[in-house]
C-alpha cells in the first residue's frame, strides 16, 4: 500500500524533467557500409591481421570475414561486411563487399 501512496509523487517528478532540443547524432547513410573502390589493389598481397585492418579502414566496412582456400561461405549479402579470400600461400585472391 505504501508504494501506491508514493507513486503520484514520483510521477509528478518526471513531468519536471528537462529536455534538450538537440537529439542524438544521426549516422551518415554510408556509416559502416563497405565500399569496394580500390580493393583490387590488395590482390596478391600476403594475408595478415595488419592487412585486414588496412582493408577494413579502406573499405569503411564494420565486419571482416576471411575466406580460406576451399572453405564454404554463406551467400547472404551484408553491406557492412568485407570478405577477403586467400590461397594456400596466404596471398589475397579477392577482396569484396558483402
Amino acid at each position: 500500500m505504501r508504494f501506491f501512496s508514493v507513486l503520484p509523487a514520483l510521477l509528478g517528478l518526471t513531468a519536471c524533467a528537462t529536455t534538450t532540443t538537440q537529439g542524438p547524432a544521426t549516422p551518415s547513410p554510408n556509416a559502416g557500409k563497405c565500399t569496394p573502390e580500390g580493393l583490387d589493389a590488395y590482390v596478391g598481397r600476403k594475408a595478415s591481421s595488419e592487412l585486414g585492418a588496412e582493408l577494413l579502414a579502406r573499405s569503411g566496412a564494420k565486419t571482416l570475414r576471411w575466406g580460406p582456400p576451399g572453405s564454404a561461405m554463406t551467400m547472404d549479402y551484408r553491406e557492412d561486411r568485407l570478405t577477403i579470400s586467400y590461397d594456400d600461400q596466404m596471398l589475397v585472391t579477392r577482396a569484396s563487399c558483402g
